[in-house]
């Protein structure tokens, strides 16, 4: 067992060793947050959800909202 000057030279090396892993790991995960906001483009008209992309979009809204109308942008997506 390290004592003394030792032990704080262990303990110093150990918290770079992690601050080095943490760093390496990527994103916390308020970025990861922040990113998948980001992606999040697409907002229903009926109940203000939030898609990725107009195909997800249109599949919502014809499963959500069976009895509305269409909304123009999503008749041509495919």
């Amino acid at each position: 067992m390290a004592r003394g000057h030792q032990k704080l030279q262990s303990q110093a090396k150990a918290q770079e060793k992690a601050a080095k892993a943490k760093k390496q790991q990527g994103h916390s995960a308020n970025e990861q947050k922040k990113a998948a906001q980001k992606a999040l483009v697409h907002v229903c008209a009926v109940c203000k959800a939030q898609m990725p992309d107009p195909k997800t979009y249109k599949q919502h809204f014809e499963n959500k909202h069976p009895k509305n109308d269409l909304p123009d942008d999503l008749k041509e997506v495919s």
